[in-house]
């Protein structure tokens, strides 16, 4: 082959920002030709963003984006550009990418294969298209080919593969790609960011250069685009079965671009991190697309001093450390779109305290522990930090409800009432805050608490946004551990000293979570089966047997428990803020995990289970 510098650029883009889409795919163009390189290639649906949900359906909506594709154009001079985008043709709207060359417009490769799993519901708005199909298509007064075809740059034959085409195994578009003899095949991609995934994007992008003999190049979006989902930005070139060059991912930058040879060496890799470096990086990344996205003016959060809370005070802090280290201190406070002012000679202490309002709810039924531990890390990290007490308002609803019902409440017949209505009494004064500051509330409830519902609606609930929603609370109770030796977060002693408790009950009754539920170690077992892999009651105590060192009855009892909470709780679980996807699966009805609202409950099959 001739020698070649090619370019992948990942952009951080939000739908409906048609200018800042667009001035972010020109910056990458100008990146990719200061670094010399003759092509550029773009991640999936790169002019609108991925995440513009039914935005797709409509006429006008790609039409625009054609229209961005149209201003696009004179930018392209000298250098080969693909860019994704929708094109409606008649009532079916297709996922593309358009080949740019010398800003002339070559024509356009349709996805052949729809992403229809977990968060992805892409059948919703896109039409496969069939391979070997090829059409005219007019834009702009002139035809041009459309649908499944590759394309020259000097006498290097490439061609492309966008996103789930990839994963078909068999069917897969780089078979055909391979019998048409390509050099080099594409992955435009939009995938979206799960701790350990990119070790299975790294063994199918090494196999499938292997398996076609041909360089197969992937680049993925960057960045909390819309509000769910976070893209990690990675691109990846792999040769005969060799990763020969990979970026860092999640950056806080807005546009990356990482050119190379096309020569088997080995070029740049950039180390895969741990899932708990993973989940620091996506989740401090997605807040703080999520803050300047949504305009708003900072964070405020609960902080009850225990570990769901702290986790979310550590990811704001570290959302800072992160953010000044990438893009300094200047710039880290430009695009942040706030007015923070830096005068001391602590900036990280100082922004968090701008960014971060924390505040310590307490009740009679509190204890000196979480108050301290609230405080301790509070103060660490620099954010700023109010305690009151919120016995008054509670006494106050209970009064009301005992003069309208004409008794008392008592611990033993209205545990849950007497409890919940703590929860709640924090929710409006927390809300106030929030409001005050115009900035975003953080909902503290993770995924182990959306399974069984151990959560307060209108209380823990809570929130703008829910950041750790989507990973359970085994992960959460190592990861703080983790964090407090590997992140340098000192201030996670007291919270990593301490028992989970929701501190609702009287401190003689001894509360803890594992107490009223099971240990949380069991909880993540039984959803990986039972929720991730779908499986039966009865399935889940034949493998989990097997697996787990319990007696049958005890561990018959969790399964049992754990089905008929998930059943009852759906509700809550419609209810829950925004979250981001983190891990292999979550249980977010609007992106991975829809269950009916109301059900028989498993009612059969749980009594199977006393058969087996």
């Amino acid at each position: 082959m001739t020698p070649i510098k090619i370019a992948a650029a990942t952009l951080n883009q939000t739908p409906l920002d048609w200018t800042g889409n667009l001035n972010r795919i020109i910056a990458g163009i100008k990146e990719a030709k200061r670094l010399n390189a003759e092509m550029v290639c773009f991640p999936e649906l790169t002019i609108t963003g991925y995440g513009s949900e039914d935005l797709f359906l409509s006429y006008w909506y790609p039409k625009k984006a054609l229209s961005q594709l149209s201003l696009l154009l004179p930018h392209c001079q000298d250098i080969t550009v693909v860019v994704g985008l929708p094109i409606r043709i008649q009532d079916k709207v297709y996922n593309t990418v358009a080949v740019i060359e010398n800003a002339m417009l070559k024509g356009f490769v349709a996805k052949q294969f729809m992403a229809i799993d977990g968060v992805h519901y892409e059948f919703r708005w896109f039409t496969p298209w069939l391979a070997n199909e090829l059409i005219e298509f007019e834009f702009d007064g002139k035809t041009y080919p459309f649908g499944d075809q590759t394309f020259y740059i000097k006498d290097i034959r490439y061609g492309f593969e966008i996103c789930e085409d990839a994963w078909r195994g068999s069917v897969r578009p780089g078979y055909l790609l391979c019998e048409r003899k390509v050099d080099l095949i594409f992955n435009p991609s939009a995938s979206h960011f799960a701790m350990g995934k990119t070790l299975e994007r790294k063994k199918l992008i090494e196999n499938s250069s292997s398996i076609f003999d041909c360089y197969y190049c992937y680049i993925n979006l960057l960045g909390n685009e819309s509000g769910r989902m976070i893209f990690d930005g990675e691109i990846m070139l792999a040769k005969s079965g060799e990763l020969i060059a990979r970026n860092s991912l999640l950056s806080y930058q807005d546009v990356q671009v990482m050119t190379f040879e096309l020569k088997p060496e080995i070029q740049e890799i950039a180390p895969i991190q741990s899932i708990e470096e993973e989940f620091v990086q996506a989740t401090s990344l997605g807040l703080f697309d999520y803050l300047r996205k949504s305009k708003s003016r900072g964070f405020v959060l609960s902080l009850s001093g225990g570990a769901d809370s702290s986790t979310v005070a550590i990811l704001v802090s570290e959302m800072v450390k992160r953010g000044v280290a990438e893009l300094g201190l200047e710039n880290f406070l430009k695009k942040s779109g706030m007015n923070l002012t830096v005068s001391s000679s602590e900036p990280i202490k100082e922004i968090i305290g701008q960014l971060l309002t924390t505040a310590y709810q307490g009740t009679e039924n509190s204890s000196k522990d979480t108050l301290e531990s609230a405080r301790f890390l509070a103060e660490s990290i620099g954010a700023t930090f109010y305690h009151w007490n919120i016995d008054e308002e509670v006494a106050s609803y209970t009064g009301k409800i005992e003069k309208a019902i004409g008794r008392k409440l008592t611990w033993d017949r209205d545990d849950i009432t007497l409890q919940n209505i703590q929860a709640r009494t924090r929710s409006p004064i927390i809300w106030m805050l929030a409001n005050l500051n115009n900035a975003l509330l953080l909902a503290t409830s993770n995924r182990s608490e959306g399974d069984v519902g151990y959560t307060t609606m209108d209380g823990d609930t809570s929130g703008s946004i829910s950041p750790i929603a989507a990973v359970d609370k085994y992960f959460i109770l190592q990861w703080l551990r983790w964090a407090e030796k590997n992140l340098d977060q000192p201030g996670l002693a007291l919270v990593n000293s301490l028992q989970p408790s929701a501190e609702l009950r009287p401190l003689e009754r001894t509360q803890t979570d594992e107490k009223d539920l099971m240990p949380y170690s069991v909880i993540v077992e039984i959803e990986k089966l039972a929720i991730r892999d779908r499986r039966s009651p009865q399935d889940v105590y034949l493998i989990l047997l097997d697996e787990l060192d319990l007696e049958s009855t005890v561990l018959k009892g969790y399964i049992k428990k754990f089905f008929q909470l998930w059943s009852r709780n759906q509700w809550k679980r419609e209810r829950l803020a925004p979250s981001f996807h983190l891990d292999e699966f979550n249980v977010d009805p609007k992106t991975w995990c829809r269950f009916p609202i109301l059900s028989g409950g498993y009612v059969e099959e749980l009594e199977q289970l006393d058969h087996l």
